[in-house]
């Protein structure tokens, strides 16, 4: 009704001013007795307007409905009615939503190529680092130690390559399942072990084996592997500890990776889980790309966890990630 009235204000103005320009020409020439003929034909002339507007706001109102409706709500366009301008406008969105639908269609056909000549490419350069990874057995022990980091660093990088691409198509690459939440810490370190012997940092596991999540075993171990590599890699000199602690919390389980290394500066807290995001700290590594705590957080989000980051300069960081429901292998839910 509001749109409708802020429409016809343009005509409601003219009808005014006509109002006040025929009692103007009679004054003006002089026939004072035909007041009543006067007030007559306005109050006529009114009656016929508000009849007129009650017909226009009839025939346009499911017109006007539409158009006050937020754009989320809107479903696809629905015949309005047969009047001249609301069949304009509906035929109007009719063609907006297919030229619409048509790019959509066009951008996720050129999305899902790009992610299948991803895919391929990584395992296409999964062959090479196997052939290195051959070749490093016949050298020297020195020689080859230098060599085993950079390839490591190689299939890392190709393997956030591979999981950046299939994050846009997460609902048909995940299966939820119970697991054993320490088996997975544990394996997650054991396939970062080399990171951790070449760093001298000790990973100290403090999860109970009867602690169970439901969760996705391939996507929480590369998440898992980002939050390690990350503590390792921001943790200089030797000697020092990851620890991994989980516990029970209500219905949640609560799992936290600590580390004793630089920290994250306060100015950068807030924005550590934006991508390509490597702040102040991060600039003095030239392993951080800033992708490591993003691809976590999404992961986290689309997978029904939490994640949070406590972090001071100088005296490490804790990652939190909170499995809402989860369960223990004791037969509590």
């Amino acid at each position: 009704m509001k749109l409708f009235l802020r429409d016809q204000v343009p005509l409601l103005l003219f009808y005014l001013l006509q109002m006040l320009l025929v009692p103007v020409l009679y004054y003006l020439t002089g026939e004072s007795r035909t007041l009543p003929i006067i007030l007559y034909g306005m109050t006529l002339s009114t009656a016929v307007l508000l009849v007129y507007l009650v017909y226009r706001y009839i025939r346009h109102y499911k017109l006007y409905s539409l158009l006050s409706t937020p754009l989320a709500t809107v479903g696809p366009a629905a015949p309005l009615d047969d009047a001249p301008l609301p069949e304009a406008v509906s035929e109007l969105l009719r063609q907006s939503r297919r030229n619409y639908e048509e790019q959509l269609q066009a951008y996720a056909g050129r999305m899902n190529g790009h992610i299948v000549f991803i895919n391929r490419w990584v395992h296409q350069m999964k062959t090479p680092l196997s052939v290195i990874q051959l070749t490093l057995q016949e050298l020297e022990e020195e020689k080859a130690g230098s060599i085993q980091e950079e390839v490591d660093r190689l299939r890392k990088g190709l393997e956030m390559v591979i999981y950046t691409s299939r994050l846009e198509q997460f609902e048909v690459d995940f299966q939820v399942q119970s697991l054993p939440l320490r088996s997975i810490v544990s394996e997650t370190v054991a396939e970062n072990r080399r990171l951790f012997i070449r760093r001298g940092i000790k990973a100290d596991i403090r999860v109970d084996e009867h602690l169970t999540i439901y969760s996705d075993a391939k996507w929480l171990k590369f998440m898992l592997t980002q939050i390690l590599v990350n503590a390792v890699n921001y943790t200089p000199g030797t000697g020092k500890t990851v620890t991994a602690h989980a516990y029970v919390q209500e219905a949640d389980i609560v799992l936290q990776i600590s580390d004793e290394g630089i920290g994250i500066s306060p100015a950068d807290l807030k924005r550590v889980f934006n991508p390509y995001f490597t702040g102040e700290r991060g600039r003095q590594y030239r392993e951080s790309t800033g992708m490591g705590l993003y691809l976590a957080h999404e992961i986290c989000g689309r997978l029904g966890h939490s994640i949070s980051l406590d972090s001071r300069p100088g005296e490490g960081t804790t990652v939190t990630l909170t499995f809402s429901g989860a369960a223990r292998l004791n037969g509590n839910a």
